[in-house]
């Protein structure tokens, strides 16, 4: 039998032994790890809480609460009624309203109301527009937008899906048989009607009270008055998160667009100085694009949003008292002009 030796190269390995950490050493990076893990924990909490308080700040904004209808014209004002229900223009949705007959009229007002508010807006107030212009010999239309509607619900998306049940209203109306129809509108419901008047359904005139276009600007502005968070990423996230809430981009409310159009009817724009929802340059920048000569911008000094029928009730009532006289000249001899070169 052979044995086989190793040659020896010179070198030794001698084995070390494991070092082991001390106690103290090891509750360390424990609790380093722990405070990791926490800290991990806390930041991704924080960033879910962020981003949920956005998504809320989303769906309050296409669900806004409204109080239901406590009244009715004959309740409120002694007003004959007929409840009325119609399609909107793309015929997606239904839209409940009142329809105020005047005697022997062919001339309508449509009520166009403002956000979080419905048909009966109390603070305008509506009751008393309307049993204004039924003395004034008008058919009147009161109708609820969808986020108003208990029936017929739709998120609010700041005049996409609203300019389509403005239309329906004017549809409606001009079956019953007007040569005159005119929209009165407040804040959002006014935004809406030069929204609707950009698709190209005829009307006579506008009376729009505190005019609101949602944009970054007056959303922010509106969000800030509630709580006070950063314009960026707010208004970012918000974006982001709107059209799953409500199925509209931000993108297609035409605020710029609206705000540079000369329309070719007339409209009277009212606007206050202390309004802090819907800034003044809204209705001066809409002011500036026309070119009708009967349009007019009507700014009230210290004035609040909505209120200034409330503030300044007889010089309101004489303003646009005498702006519809004038429309209605201007549609009488329009009117005869017509039929003058049809006979």
């Amino acid at each position: 039998m052979t044995t086989m030796s190793t040659p020896y190269n010179g070198s030794v390995v001698i084995p070390v032994p494991a070092t082991e950490q001390s106690p103290d050493h090891k509750l360390i990076r424990k609790l380093g790890r722990l405070a990791l893990n926490l800290l991990l924990a806390v930041s991704s909490l924080i960033v879910i809480a962020f981003l949920a308080f956005h998504v809320y700040v989303a769906w309050a904004l296409s669900h806004p609460p409204v109080a239901s209808l406590v009244s009715n014209p004959m309740l409120a004002k002694n007003l004959t009624y007929s409840e009325v229900t119609f399609p909107s223009a793309d015929e997606k949705t239904l839209v409940d309203g009142w329809w105020i007959p005047a005697d022997e009229s062919r001339q309508t007002v449509v009520l166009s109301h403002g956000y979080g508010a419905n048909r009966e807006e109390s603070w305008v107030p509506m009751y008393d527009l309307a049993d204004l212009l039924h003395s004034l010999k008008y058919n009147v239309l009161m109708f609820d937008y969808g986020f108003a509607s208990a029936a017929h619900s739709t998120p609010a998306t700041g005049g996409r899906i609203e300019s389509q049940q403005l239309i329906g209203a004017l549809q409606y109306a001009r079956k019953q048989g007007n040569d005159e129809l005119i929209i009165w509108g407040f804040s959002m419901g006014a935004g809406t009607a030069l929204q609707a008047a950009l698709q190209s359904e005829p009307v006579d005139a506008m009376i729009l009270d505190s005019t609101f276009l949602p944009d970054d600007d007056t959303l922010y502005h509106n969000i800030r008055n509630q709580i006070n968070i950063p314009k960026y990423p707010s208004v970012s996230l918000i974006r982001l998160f709107f059209p799953l809430m409500s199925g509209t981009r931000l993108e297609q409310i035409p605020s710029a667009q609206v705000q540079q159009t000369a329309f070719d009817f007339p409209i009277l724009l009212i606007h206050g100085t202390a309004d802090d929802k819907a800034p003044t340059y809204i209705s001066e920048n809409v002011a500036k694009a026309q070119t009708n000569a009967l349009s007019q911008l009507w700014i009230v000094p210290g004035a609040i949003h909505e209120m200034i029928y409330r503030t300044h009730t007889q010089e309101y009532v004489q303003r646009t008292t005498s702006f519809l006289d004038r429309v209605h000249t201007e549609v009488l001899a329009k009117l005869q002009t017509t039929q003058s070169i049809t006979a």
